[in-house]
């Protein structure tokens, strides 16, 4: 999971000038009470928001927002983060969902489908969180278990093993693991068997070019060793390449080096 800078960014005008009217719409079925043509208009607007899917994967390089997969999670949607019609607590239980921000794209979040399927309308929150309604709008306010991309605190939570799995970032609260958690089984960020095996791939690659770097790096402290210098480089310039935000599953890269715990090493990705 990368950061997704989604607040310094927007969609054209026309998009944005449309989804403003299609919500004034549901704004006014809403107080008319015809909840039923308030879910029936959102149901029929799917090709709305499909019409900025480009524009929200440009964004992660064409990658899963929550997997950084591409091929391996696809084919991607744009996905509500908080669920538009209904919404499905801890313990299974039901409430009425975000349908106010059904046009909003700041709510929008391109997730490969495996992720999206498994997630559905799933959105608990925090046991005591305030609760975000039409009536009274405080999403701010809220206690997700969901990791959100677009949340810079919540990307640094969820890492990576050298087995491929997604695990809790070490040093992190026992509330903040359990929604790292959740998280991974919501979105099958480990049940997806293929995702795993890439990621493990991912780390294998990523650690031979730290050995190869490692070693040459010693005969160049053992005298002047020109080639070996030249490999060095080299294999310095693979590490920033493969941890660079761009490349896929770089996350996964990123924490093999961090798990050296090599102040050398980290400099080379930071």
């Amino acid at each position: 999971m990368r950061y997704i800078d989604l607040e310094n960014h927007k969609p054209e005008n026309w998009w944005i000038k449309k989804s403003d009217e299609l919500t004034a719409k549901l704004m006014e079925l809403h107080e008319r009470g015809d909840i039923e043509a308030r879910n029936k208009l959102i149901n029929d607007s799917n090709e709305h928001w499909g019409e900025i899917k480009s524009w929200l994967l440009s964004l992660s390089n064409n990658k899963c927002w929550f997997s950084e997969a591409r091929e391996v999670f696809s084919h991607m949607d744009v996905e509500h983060f908080r669920p538009k019609l209904e919404v499905k607590e801890l313990d299974g239980t039901k409430r009425d969902g975000y349908w106010w921000l059904a046009f909003d794209y700041r709510n929008f979040r391109a997730c490969g489908n495996v992720g999206n399927r498994k997630k559905g309308g799933w959105f608990p929150l925090k046991p005591g969180s305030l609760i975000s309604t039409y009536d009274n709008q405080r999403e701010e306010s809220e206690i997700p278990y969901l990791l959100d991309p677009t949340d810079a605190d919540d990307v640094e939570l969820i890492g990576f093993n050298e087995e491929g799995l997604a695990i809790p970032a070490p040093g992190i609260t026992e509330w903040e693991e359990e929604r790292v958690l959740e998280t991974i089984k919501r979105l099958k960020l480990n049940e997806h068997e293929v995702l795993p095996v890439e990621r493990q791939k991912k780390w294998q690659s990523m650690a031979r070019e730290i050995n190869m770097y490692q070693r040459y790096k010693l005969r160049c402290g053992k005298g002047t060793n020109p080639g070996a210098k030249q490999k060095v480089s080299e294999h310095a310039r693979n590490i920033r390449n493969m941890s660079r935000e761009s490349e896929v599953l770089s996350s996964v890269a990123k924490w093999c080096v961090l798990f050296r715990n090599d102040p050398q090493l980290i400099r080379l990705i930071s």
